[in-house]
């Protein structure tokens, strides 16, 4: 007559698969939150990098910044979405490099 295999310790135990299986599953869970939770921060920080490497380029180019983010999304191929941030450009003076906050809503 054949001998029945020996279960290891943690197939003796269902609980603590249940266990194990639960931890995992919240762990999972608590970085998908993270992640998600930095995505439009990063978004802000993008696009005001990217809002002032065009003004650079445009007071590089033509001498002077420009005078309005309208100037940069006409001429430089910047693209947002306005419903997505709000982004606040001010100019003091032509020679100056203007100040931009991108917020998210």
């Amino acid at each position: 007559m054949a001998r029945p295999v020996a279960q290891t310790a943690f197939e003796r135990r269902p609980a603590r698969r249940l266990l194990w299986l639960a931890a995992a599953v919240a762990a999972a869970c608590a970085l998908a939150a993270s992640a998600l939770s930095s995505v439009p921060e990063q978004g802000a920080a993008s696009l005001r990098a990217a809002v002032l490497s065009a003004a650079d380029q445009c007071a590089a180019v033509e001498g002077a910044y420009p005078a309005s983010l309208d100037r940069l999304v006409e001429d430089y191929g910047i693209r947002f979405d306005p419903d997505a941030y709000d982004v606040r450009y001010e100019v003091f003076a032509d020679n100056v490099p203007p100040t931009v906050e991108v917020v998210g809503r």
